[in-house]
């Protein structure tokens, strides 16, 4: 039958099921490893299927395998992965690198505490209200993977490791993944859902503020808002850490902020911008009394984990594309929304901008949703893994690693607030 899904794309979408699966049982995986001696196979196994960013790559791993099996050949399965585009796993990688060294975030903190000093709260309810209502917008400069580093950094060391509880610990979490998923949505080249299709649909800076930059804007600050009013009393009994960090050199800040807008700048060169890299960490090694161990595992992981999902993703097209084009305004809306909670939002996207003849309020409705429902799970927005990557070994989780199903519950708050803002606030669309 025409159309019908191939073998290879049926074994690609089994896959990509049991990787989804796999991802809301890795806290059961660590309980497990629990059970058997300390350094033994099985507990090390278990910890390794324990930890999200590999779980993609591992299923990625599969599916290669599989392919050669049903090609009959390794030349098979070697010819699909070199026909996929990794240039954003690697980005990622880059990216996260940079912008976890020690002049960067001190620069950050000092941007969010200046916005602090202007707030009327205690310290600790101002800081908590800057980095995660003002913080995530600067992802549309620095590009989301960035902003989502600096600011996991920031909670990391403020609140996460000072002894919250569980349920502000998974209110930050949603609350942080949500308003990055958005706050990347003031330019054309930072949200990876939006770079997808801006050159396609020719979409700029202006069409991106005018049609969802204030949105984003509104919600990041609704939603913070709504989480202090919450959790007020927690917030104000931390004690935050603000001894004056190490005086950095303002040149070796320049230079740092200058390294990573030349990454973002060249973000479709790879090969370009991992020699940039390279000079970078020679740079890093030369004024290393300045600088903190680089984040280099937790860099790779999670571009393991992104280039496990494009291997796996890139053959969901199949059915995503025709679901994408049997759906109306709203229809596509929520449905971007949900599926974006079981595959990446810049996949999704990108899907969308193979259908040809797709209207402009249809457009809208795609990266909008894809956008709202950004926070909702681990693999919904491609710099979510750099978050847990970052997060999941703070003192609140005692070592168990982050819960999807309790990060899912903290997102479900700040995403319905995207919804009101992306879809129900009269304006431009």
């Amino acid at each position: 039958m025409p159309g019908s899904p191939t073998s290879i794309q049926i074994l690609a979408t089994v896959l990509f099921a049991v990787a989804v699966l796999h991802t809301f049982f890795v806290k059961r995986f660590a309980h497990w490893a629990h059970r058997y001696p300390k350094g033994s196979v099985a507990e090390n196994l278990l910890h390794f299927l324990a930890e999200t960013e590999v779980v993609f790559g591992v299923w990625a791993a599969v599916l290669v395998a599989g392919i050669a099996l049903l090609k009959g050949s390794v030349s098979g399965a070697v010819a699909y992965v070199e026909s996929l585009n990794y240039t954003e796993a690697k980005f990622v990688f880059v990216v996260m690198v940079v912008a976890a060294t020690r002049p960067v975030v001190q620069l950050a903190e000092s941007v969010i505490g200046g916005v602090a000093r202007l707030l009327p709260l205690p310290r600790p309810v101002a800081v908590y209200a800057a980095a995660l209502g003002v913080g995530p917008l600067l992802g549309s400069f620095i590009t989301e993977p960035a902003a989502m580093t600096l600011l996991a950094l920031v909670l990391k060391r403020r609140y996460f490791d000072r002894g919250i509880g569980t349920r502000l610990a998974y209110a930050t979490l949603g609350l942080l993944f949500v308003n990055v998923s958005i706050g990347g949505v003031l330019t054309h080249f930072a949200a990876p859902p939006v770079l997808m299709v801006a050159g396609e649909w020719g979409w700029g800076t202006g069409h991106m503020i005018l049609h969802f930059g204030w949105r984003a804007v509104l919600a990041c600050g609704v939603s913070t808002a709504g989480t202090v009013l919450v959790f007020r009393r927690e917030l104000a009994a931390v004690t935050l850490d603000d001894a004056a960090p190490r005086p950095m050199p303002v040149w070796l800040t320049g230079v740092h902020v200058g390294f990573l807008a030349l990454v973002v700048m060249l973000a479709h060169h790879p090969d370009v911008f991992f020699g940039a890299f390279m000079i970078f960490l020679g740079l890093v090694h030369a004024t290393r009394e300045y600088q903190d161990a680089l984040k280099l595992k937790e860099g790779l992981l999670v571009g393991f984990f992104l280039a496990g999902l494009v291997t796996l993703g890139s053959l969901q097209e199949y059915w995503l594309k025709p679901l994408i084009q049997g759906l109306g305004g709203s229809a596509l809306f929520f449905g971007a929304t949900g599926l974006t909670a079981v595959t990446d939002n810049a996949a999704l996207t990108y899907l969308g901008s193979l259908v040809k003849g797709l209207s402009d309020p249809l457009k809208y409705a795609l990266v909008a949703g894809a956008v709202t429902g950004g926070g909702l799970t681990v693999i919904a927005n491609a710099p979510n893994p750099a978050g847990v990557g970052i997060l999941q070994g703070a003192r609140v989780f005692r070592g168990e690693g982050i819960s999807p199903l309790l990060l899912l519950a903290g997102a479900a708050g700040p995403t319905i607030v995207a919804i009101l803002a992306f879809w129900i606030v009269p304006g431009p669309r």
